[in-house]
């Protein structure tokens, strides 16, 4: 059994580049890695295994792949960044902030109530409190994400803007977990065990 396994991790290859384009509602899209050569497919499941459901165009991607009939396929991520096109322009409503103070902000757990792609918004609804919390396209985009389904579990940074309470920066859940100091399933607290 452990030669299948060895023999699986062999004939994967590390590879890094960006995605080109990703569709949800399609279930692929295709990575152009670094190094040239034809463009990488990028299947839902390979995504959902790492904890998203969708990633913006430009993201910065390091994958484990493999070769197929037709072609090579991503089979594990192994790094997603956001794009950095994404965050050069901040929103107005950010402008008045500290990026310090924003990068500062607690991860609140969050689920998506609705987004709309196509109007550029929607809102979330922090666990245990009532009030709505107001997403932005353009601060979707800048996480590295290109779309949120309602029931999502999410982590959101927050502040109280001029229109109310707003994300900041929107983390999947999965994400949240890779974040330093965040509380791991061996210990509960935070700590590493």
């Amino acid at each position: 059994m452990n030669d299948m396994l060895d023999k699986q991790t062999e004939d994967r290859l590390e590879i890094a580049g960006h995605v080109k384009w990703f569709d949800p509602a399609k279930g692929f899209g295709f990575i152009v890695p670094d190094d040239g050569g034809s463009d990488i497919l990028l299947h839902a499941n390979v995504l959902r295994n790492y904890g998203q459901n969708s990633v913006a165009d430009g993201a910065r991607i390091r994958i484990l792949a493999h070769r197929t009939e037709r072609g090579i396929q991503a089979a594990a991520i192994l790094s997603l960044e956001a794009p950095a096109t994404a965050a050069a322009v901040p929103l107005a409503d950010f402008q008045e902030f500290d990026p310090e103070y924003l990068a500062s902000r607690p991860l609140e757990p969050a689920r998506i109530k609705w987004f709309d792609k196509t109007k550029g918004f929607g809102f979330a609804n922090i666990f245990g409190a009532g009030d709505d919390i107001f997403l932005h396209v353009e601060v979707l985009r800048a996480s590295g994400l290109a779309d949120l389904e309602p029931g999502e579990a999410v982590s959101l940074r927050v502040i109280q803007g001029k229109r109310g309470r707003m994300a900041t920066e929107i983390l999947t859940w999965d994400a949240a977990l890779r974040q330093p100091g965040a509380a791991k399933p061996e210990d509960g607290n935070g700590d590493e065990a």
